[in-house]
């Protein structure tokens, strides 16, 4: 499996219409993809982390080329208070 972890920042008083954009991409039903969990911080409730599971690299690639998650990606900066911070990998162990 790959997958990647994002950090966010939500612009103040925009925690809802990040649920909606979130609501919005798991009705995509994107090919490949296993998980995603998103956190957000008891230090700052405006940083959040976003987890992302796919069932291979391949399939992460695909879906992060797509014109469909680049329109998604454009409505999640709407939200966000500067570009996200990702890191990409292999995934070594996922539990359900």
């Amino acid at each position: 499996m790959y997958g990647t972890i994002a950090r966010l920042r939500i612009k103040p008083g925009m925690e809802d219409k990040f649920r909606e954009v979130g609501r919005a991409a798991e009705a995509a039903h994107i090919p490949g993809h296993v998980a995603t969990s998103i956190y957000r911080m008891d230090a700052n409730p405006n940083e959040y982390y976003l987890v992302v599971a796919f069932t291979s690299k391949e399939a992460y690639q695909a879906n992060a080329a797509s014109p469909e998650q680049h329109a998604r990606f454009l409505q999640m900066m709407q939200v966000l208070d500067g570009e996200p911070e990702w890191h990409d990998g292999e995934i070594l162990s996922l539990d359900s």
